[in-house]
């Protein structure tokens, strides 16, 4: 009943743990409907995977609703975005399209003097280690719901000069992502988490989903 945690270990029975607990929910006298019980997960295969075992465990005819998280995401930024921005589709980049686009506006930046960027840190500028620990940033600047002005004042407040710039680069690299209608994947998921505070999203996903 209610929410509940589980932290365990790999191996140790997590995944059967929520077969279980889908199958529950998805049977007996106050049994909910395949599409009122969501479950979201990291990976394609884990969610196919995932949902096989549930349709097997309740004895085949249920094919319940299991998605990764970018997936669902997608779905509700394309369900809940404006008319206008709905005319041409948000394509969502993929891991290796993120890498080159972010290391190639980096670089460009700096190359046009558009980024104050520390001297020492000058010849990691291009490789895929420098453009991995920025996108590192700018991803976990997402997580924490914050803004690129957010991670600018932070680097300033904490003497991290890099963070700064990264954050000056981040509102750089955004328009740019908005202006060719795309989104890489920590963009997308806090744009859902920004609807998902909207009381008409609030109130589809409570209607649509009675346990998750």
């Amino acid at each position: 009943q209610g929410a509940m945690r589980v932290l365990a270990g790999p191996g140790t029975g997590k995944t059967t743990t929520l077969v279980a607990a889908m199958a529950a929910r998805l049977t007996g006298p106050d049994a909910l409907a395949a599409d009122q019980v969501l479950g979201l997960t990291f990976g394609r295969r884990a969610a196919i995977d995932w949902r096989d075992q549930v349709s097997a465990a309740v004895g085949g005819g249920i094919v319940p609703l299991v998605s990764t998280f970018h997936s669902f995401c997608y779905s509700l930024v394309r369900q809940f975005q404006s008319d206008e921005a709905y005319i041409s589709a948000t394509r969502l980049l993929s891991g290796p399209e993120q890498q080159v686009r972010s290391r190639q506006l980096f670089a460009d930046a700096i190359a046009d003097q558009r980024l104050d960027w520390p001297e020492e840190l000058m010849p990691a500028i291009g490789t895929r280690g420098l453009a991995e620990e920025i996108r590192a940033v700018m991803a976990r600047t997402r997580s924490h719901i914050m803004d690129p002005e957010d991670l600018t004042a932070l680097g300033r407040n904490t003497g991290r000069a890099t963070w700064s710039s990264i954050g000056v680069f981040m509102n750089e690299y955004l328009d740019v992502l908005d202006s060719e209608g795309v989104l890489d994947y920590p963009e997308l998921i806090h744009r859902a988490v920004l609807l998902s505070h909207r009381p008409d999203v609030q109130d589809y996903l409570h209607k649509t989903f009675k346990a998750i």
